[in-house]
């Protein structure tokens, strides 16, 4: 057995749970009969009674809070539109439009009243990198006895990936020291992988990302579901992608990587009770 220093462990992770009842289905195949070992909620989506349905059928599948601050309708007050754009949430930030805390609040309460015993928090768009945002994340997760928030910074450069993604992908490292001090006393995973490849993620950058996988604990963000009626319809990029993600977690090629390099699939309650243990 690997000293536990060397030990390669993965949270397969998926968001947008609750967005489509077709999303909601490739989560649930992907854990199934793939990797994927953790997903998120959206408190405002569409399809979230479908997902909370699901989630109550399916106990191994660790369901957390992917708090939605852009798109969609507000949960606090359902009257009211969110944000369209990064760029329109930066401007109500500024002026002062949006009671933060009391929506996330919101959102994380609906989902806790719907029966869900969230383990872990993010954020749609990582809107949780803008420090106003990121307090009130960390706020909710300390009074809601929430555990774990992502930590969301590539873990390397990803020389297939688009060169805006890289780009972006170094010029958030800067954020790094401010984060982990927001989240003193909160869990994060020790890297974090994804955010590169978001929107062109396939069998081979998959298996690509499990062979690079450093030692420690990794969230893998991934976006997989089926192409149905109602993703076709909704307001997202991440369409026929999600097809292949799913195609890519289902993967004989995916296991094949994770049993040869030994690599500990689990979830947020899981690693947990590793640590502690």
């Amino acid at each position: 057995m690997k000293a536990s220093g060397d030990r390669i462990r993965l949270i397969v992770n998926a968001d947008d749970f609750g967005f489509t009842r077709d999303v909601n289905a490739g989560i649930v195949e992907a854990h199934n009969s793939g990797i994927l070992t953790a997903t998120t909620l959206m408190a405002n989506g569409d399809a979230f009674e479908d997902a909370v349905a699901l989630a109550a059928g399916h106990p191994t599948l660790d369901v957390g809070c992917h708090l939605v601050l852009v798109q969609g309708r507000s949960v606090l007050d359902p009257s009211r539109s969110l944000p369209q754009t990064l760029k329109e949430l930066v401007q109500a930030l500024l002026r002062r439009e949006i009671p933060v805390y009391e929506e996330i609040a919101a959102q994380v309460s609906k989902i806790m009243a719907a029966g869900i015993r969230p383990s872990h928090l993010d954020t749609h768009k990582h809107t949780h990198l803008l420090p106003p945002v990121l307090e009130a994340v960390a706020r909710a997760a300390r009074e809601f006895g929430i555990p774990w928030v992502r930590r969301p910074f590539d873990f390397g450069i990803d020389t297939g990936a688009q060169w805006t993604k890289r780009a972006v992908t170094l010029g958030m490292r800067v954020m790094r020291p401010g984060f982990a001090s927001a989240l003193d006393g909160l869990r994060t995973t020790d890297h974090f992988a994804g955010f590169q490849i978001t929107g062109t993620l396939n069998e081979d950058s998959l298996a690509q990302t499990l062979e690079r996988l450093p030692a420690g604990l990794t969230e893998f963000m991934c976006h997989p579901g089926r192409l149905g009626p109602e993703l076709r319809g909704a307001q997202t990029r991440l369409k026929e992608s999600r097809e292949l993600e799913l195609a890519a977690l289902l993967s004989p090629r995916a296991r094949s990587v994770v049993e040869q390099r030994g690599i500990e699939l689990l979830n947020y309650w899981q690693a947990g009770i590793t640590d502690s243990g």
